[in-house]
């Protein structure tokens, strides 16, 4: 009897681009997964679009007394797909600390930077005006403190001579689709898990982010070999 494929429930705030790039890789046989869900805090985002309307959820958290109420609105529908992995794909809304505690382990974010530099917002601007020669997007684990989880993958782009945000920016999301699609796979391999701070990869400690090369494989920074 076939084993039943991980379920992915995604967390979308905009377009959606990580999503469909999920989507195209289980649709083509390189991700062995199914999205379950799509839910967001933007009712009229493009990302929930891309799926069917049952696998969609969406409030608007204005309509919520509170932050913890809206986040607890969210953990009902999360948890009601059954989740193995939860993937924030451009999810702009912090998650509280009940959310993730309740998920933890087994959410993961992507990140346009080369974390723990740049948390938050605006990180393209950021690295040129601090003069970086180095940025790009790293994926994650998602704990309370906001994008500081357990890096578990970078992957790196140059920053050239009379780079601008929107050009930086560009060149970022070139790399974000085939680091988020490698890392998934090893999630949904089971390879992958969090131990405290700390990244483990086929259960060892991880204490060096992967790192994404140009065949789009994850390897060992010091060593080169792939993950």
């Amino acid at each position: 009897m076939p084993q039943p494929l991980p379920r992915i429930a995604v967390l979308a705030s905009g377009r959606g681009s990580n999503l469909q790039a999920v989507l195209d890789a289980i649709a083509a046989g390189t991700l062995a997964a199914e999205v379950v869900g799509v839910f967001s805090d933007k009712p009229a985002a493009a990302a929930l679009q891309r799926v069917a309307q049952p696998l969609r959820w969406s409030a608007n958290p204005k309509n919520y007394p509170s932050r913890e109420a809206f986040d607890a609105d969210l953990a009902q529908a999360v948890a009601a797909v059954r989740p193995d992995w939860i993937l924030c794909a451009g999810y702009l809304r912090i998650l509280g600390s009940a959310f993730v505690d309740r998920f933890r382990g087994r959410t993961i974010n992507i990140h346009p930077s080369l974390l723990p530099k740049f948390r938050g917002l605006h990180t393209h601007a950021r690295a040129i005006e601090e003069g970086e020669r180095e940025h790009g997007a790293s994926v994650h684990f998602v704990i309370p403190e906001l994008d500081a989880g357990g890096v578990i993958a970078h992957a790196v782009v140059a920053i050239d001579a009379g780079d601008t945000p929107e050009s930086l920016a560009a060149r970022v999301l070139g790399v974000e689709h085939p680091l988020l699609l490698a890392v998934m796979r090893l999630a949904v391999d089971g390879r992958l898990a969090e131990h405290g701070a700390t990244v483990a990869l086929d259960g060892h400690p991880l204490f060096t982010p992967l790192r994404l090369d140009f065949a789009g494989r994850l390897t060992h920074p010091a060593t080169g070999i792939a993950a």
